[in-house]
């Protein structure tokens, strides 16, 4: 190990019979670059800053969770130097083998529990989930009350609550990977509605309809599936059809124009020189003249 990362033990914060520690902080630069060996989960609950783990540095800000397995070096560091008015506040979870041990026992998923098992031995980098509901938030919530105003039966809720932690990270965790699968599948689902309606006047509001996401969504898939807006998306789309239209049809140019859906003739011709460099009319003529062998 680096010896520049410092290693933090167990027996430091899980000195009770429940094996478990919840603390809510705010963050400095006086902590070092730190290993463990216990489980945490640190749930970022006001503020903005830095979170160097492992090899990577990741901004943060309200919202976001990690959990950080056994062995895995990392740090919190606010954005500012003046953290009296700018905390960086964390929420943290912790715990060991005991406490794992106890909840495994009660856990029916098998993939859960080797999750657990693989962030005790180290098998799995660290996990970052995005808390959309505020769920996670709660949780943390409650863990830390609870830890730091125990009742009757304190030490049961908080197993509980600290199962809850485990299963509703890993559904967010679980959710998040098949939301990208679903999503570029039904991207791909988008991309042939608008080359099946390119004759059609398209609009934003359409997609929406039969795609079921919001403009936001569809904007920001658009950007990373295609690098493209929609709108630029669409006119490609057009001026690709309207040039395989002039090579293999004798349709005029405004008929041509009409079939991908333009109505208006400047506009039409604008984009087609915009994007090709050319006039329908130089396209086609170039074209058949490749053609020909001329």
């Amino acid at each position: 190990m680096n010896p520049s990362v410092q290693r933090m033990k167990s027996e430091t914060f899980l000195n009770n019979h429940l094996q478990l520690f919840v603390n809510r902080c705010s963050e400095d630069f006086v902590l070092p670059f730190h290993t463990h060996d216990f489980v945490e989960y640190s749930y970022v609950a006001e503020g903005k800053g830095f979170h160097h783990v492992a090899e990577d540095v990741i901004p943060v800000t309200k919202g976001m969770l990690f959990v950080i397995p056994v062995g895995v070096p990392h740090v919190f560091r606010p954005a500012s130097t003046n953290t009296n008015e700018n905390p960086l506040i964390i929420y943290n979870c912790l715990f060991d083998t005991v406490l794992i041990n106890r909840l495994t026992a009660t856990i029916q998923e098998k993939e859960i529990i080797q999750h657990l098992m693989n962030l005790e031995q180290n098998q799995v980098p660290y996990i970052s989930v995005v808390d959309h509901n505020n769920q996670i938030e709660e949780l943390m919530l409650k863990l830390y009350r609870e830890f730091s105003v125990p009742g009757i039966g304190s030490s049961t809720m908080l197993y509980m609550l600290a199962t809850q932690l485990v299963l509703t990270t890993y559904r967010h965790l679980y959710q998040d990977v098949q939301d990208k699968q679903s999503h570029s599948t039904d991207f791909e689902f988008i991309l042939r509605y608008l080359k099946q309606h390119v004759s059609n006047r398209v609009q934003m509001s359409d997609l929406v309809r039969v795609s079921g996401w919001s403009e936001k969504q569809i904007a920001r898939m658009f950007l990373r599936h295609t690098g493209q807006t929609f709108s630029n998306h669409l006119q490609h789309l057009r001026v690709q059809k309207s040039c395989e239209l002039l090579k293999s049809s004798q349709h005029k140019v405004s008929l041509i124009a009409e079939l991908v859906g333009y109505r208006d003739m400047d506009s039409f011709y604008a984009v087609f020189k915009k994007i090709t460099g050319e006039t329908p009319l130089l396209y086609r003529k170039k074209s058949r003249a490749q053609h020909s062998g001329f």
